[in-house]
């Protein structure tokens, strides 16, 4: 078998049509919606948004989350249409299976791990430091114990070390228990969780609006200069270049959108509710990403940002501080709840679409059968799951979150460029299967996405270029020591 052997079609929707014997369909396009929203709406909004005027565009930062989701709108097209004409569980991977080849797959399979695995466990790290906050700020307890809460390789400035980080294993285990019960109990919790924070974020939009000074808003576009952050790292800002460094930024806010299709194979009606639920979650998330950062970026002026003091994870909640009157202090505070209530449903869809990539990629012989193992009355991959929350809780527990840095927006954009190809190569080697959902105007738009993407991974450095290529040599050791041998497709030729 060559190493760029496609999986023919017509294996992919015979084992979409196949459910009674493996993935329970019960998810709607209203739930896939919600599970978009409760998977972008993380605290990348509250952070970046501040971090992204502060360092590159100023109140033009709302341009820059327009040419962010128009570069994902481009890919969620694109994701849409394949996700609607095979509506089967693996997203990129299985796209990539039936367009590119064996080994294009594999690679997007294991790139994938980066966005959803890794990303998990790296919230899970995050949604511990802000449970820390909520304690405190909020509840007015004492906080977890420093070596509890932090991993073996971290040391407080007090010198206290860390031992092992229980909120992130422990959130990491409750959401993998909660998958491992059923996508229904699943998404039932997740939207209330999406309800909770898009209430929070709807409120400091529609109540923060009637303190925005229009002053904080001119120059909109400030005009192109240097700017040099607190750790003397140098940033342009202003102009055209500065807003292209701002959609850089916040594009990390909507990483996610595309684990909708990992649930294809568990939704009733993938081929109208997954085109719903990709794009309704991306258009729901970019109205309130601009909306929030005009509102932000009016209650208080651009050097309030710039302070070291004010701005990074408690720059919303500063903001709404000295930009609203006292009587407000209720809000500054959900802050918090809703960043906590933002982490939850990222790491639920993030652990649901890692374990659905490794289910496909189970199937199809590239990883050991125990992660297609599906639950006699639960119908979900049970001992994948429970495989997967081994691997991210001890990453979680023991790693530091800064050693992940921008690998997750790599993958992710890496993911988007090879399902915006899919696209063009299944128009053309397989002009008529049957398309609920047609991208519009193949091939621009597909090139589009692909240009789009291409730009933003070019703007996040040659040191993440150089992760991602070890992380890939690994991936190629598993794949020529074990995937390839056992491919099931390789023993049908």
């Amino acid at each position: 078998m060559g190493l760029f052997t496609r999986k023919p079609l017509d294996l992919l929707l015979a084992e979409a049509a196949d459910s009674e014997k493996g993935l329970k369909r019960s998810l709607s396009g209203g739930a896939l919606v919600a599970l978009g929203i409760g998977a972008i709406i993380g605290a990348g909004l509250f952070v970046q948004t501040a971090a992204a005027a502060a360092q590159s565009a100023g109140p033009s930062v709302t341009i820059g989350f327009i040419l962010a989701a128009i570069g994902c709108a481009l890919a969620g097209l694109c994701y849409a249409e394949l996700s609607s004409s095979i509506p089967i569980s693996g997203s990129a991977y299985t796209y990539t299976y039936a367009t590119q080849g064996e080994l294009l797959a594999w690679i997007i399979g294991w790139d994938l791990v980066l966005e959803y695995a890794v990303g998990a466990a790296t919230v899970g790290i995050a949604w511990s430091e802000y449970l820390n906050n909520l304690l405190v700020e909020v509840l007015h307890m004492k906080p977890i114990a420093y070596q509890w809460c932090h991993s073996p390789f971290q040391v407080s400035p007090e010198g206290v070390h860390g031992i092992m980080n229980l909120p992130a294993l422990g959130i990491v285990t409750l959401i993998s228990l909660l998958l491992i019960k059923g996508i229904h109990e699943s998404a039932l919790v997740n939207n209330l969780i999406v309800i909770v924070k898009v209430t929070i974020v709807v409120l400091i939009i529609v109540l923060g609006w009637g303190y925005i000074n229009p002053s904080n808003h001119v120059p909109y576009i400030p005009p192109p200069s240097k700017y040099i952050d607190h750790e003397g790292v140098s940033h342009n800002f202003g102009g055209i270049m500065g807003i292209l460094g701002a959609a850089g930024t916040v594009f990390f806010a909507f990483i996610g959108f595309d684990a909708v299709s990992t649930a294809a194979q568990e939704t009733k009606n993938p081929k109208k509710a997954m085109p719903m639920g990709i794009m309704g979650s991306l258009l729901v998330c970019t109205v309130l990403y601009i909306l929030f950062a005009h509102v932000l970026t009016g209650l208080v002026p651009l050097e309030f940002f710039r302070d070291p003091n004010k701005g990074g994870e408690a720059s919303v909640v500063a903001a709404i501080r000295a930009g609203m009157p006292a009587g407000y202090s209720w809000l500054s505070k959900s802050v918090t709840v809703a960043i906590l209530a933002g982490f939850s449903s990222v790491i639920l869809v993030m652990l649901l679409g890692q374990s659905r990539v490794f289910y496909s990629m189970s199937k199809d012989g590239l990883l050991p059968a125990v992660f297609s193992k599906v639950h006699p009355k639960f119908k979900t991959p049970y001992l994948g799951n429970l495989v997967i929350l081994i691997l991210v809780g001890a990453f979680a527990a023991f790693i530091p979150g800064s050693v992940v840095g921008h690998m997750t927006s790599i993958g992710t954009l890496f993911a988007f460029i090879l399902v915006c190809a899919a696209v063009i190569i299944l128009r053309k080697s397989a002009p008529d299967l049957p398309r609920q959902f047609r991208t519009p105007m193949v091939p621009l738009v597909p090139i589009l996405g692909i240009i789009a993407c291409g730009l933003m991974i070019f703007g996040l450095g040659w040191e993440n270029w150089l992760r991602l290529i070890v992380w890939l040599l690994l991936g190629f050791i598993i794949y020529f020591g074990y995937s390839r041998h056992k491919s099931k497709l390789n023993k049908l030729k």
